[in-house]
């Protein structure tokens, strides 16, 4: 299973739209977001993307404006920690790095982050700590998300 990462888009709808067509072409079969949505025009956007979406939320994010959009188009957003299991493999999900001592990231295959807008794929004991890092510059080619194969804890960068 192929999982997107995505994490601090900040409503910048350009990067948000072209996010969408990154994902829909690398076949993932599932979106994460790991917080900063920042407004619903942004999950409006991600409605787009040929799959399902659930994340957290971030420090930035407007939950009362996000949480109706995301019950609009099927998406799940949680507050603090999220753990999941896909495909085998256990999945802790946080906004601010700092908190992944207190979601047992031990516990987990794989802790997925954002906050810092900084890339990092850090392994440790079979584990996989991953940020895809900035993708909400103005910058073209310095944004980017994640393609994360779950098979292999593999991650693909797709800069744009």
């Amino acid at each position: 299973m192929r999982i997107g990462v995505v994490s601090d888009t900040h409503n910048l709808l350009p990067n948000v739209r072209r996010i969408v067509e990154l994902f829909n072409a690398a076949g993932v079969e599932r979106v994460i977001h790991t917080g900063d949505v920042t407004q619903a025009r942004t999950i409006h956007a991600l409605a787009a993307l040929h799959v399902p979406l659930i994340g957290v939320y971030g420090n930035n994010d407007e939950r009362d404006d996000i949480a109706p959009a995301a019950a609009e188009h099927g998406f799940a957003f949680h507050e603090g920690a999220l753990s999941l299991e896909l495909a085998g493999r256990r999945i802790v999900v946080v906004h601010d790095p700092r908190d992944l001592a207190g979601a047992r990231e031990d516990e987990h295959d794989v802790a997925l982050h954002g906050h810092d807008h900084r890339l990092v794929v850090q392994r440790t004991a079979g584990r996989l700590r991953f940020n895809p890092g900035e993708c909400a510059g103005h910058v073209a080619g310095y944004n980017a998300v994640g393609v994360l194969d779950l098979a292999s804890l593999e991650v693909e960068l797709l800069r744009f």
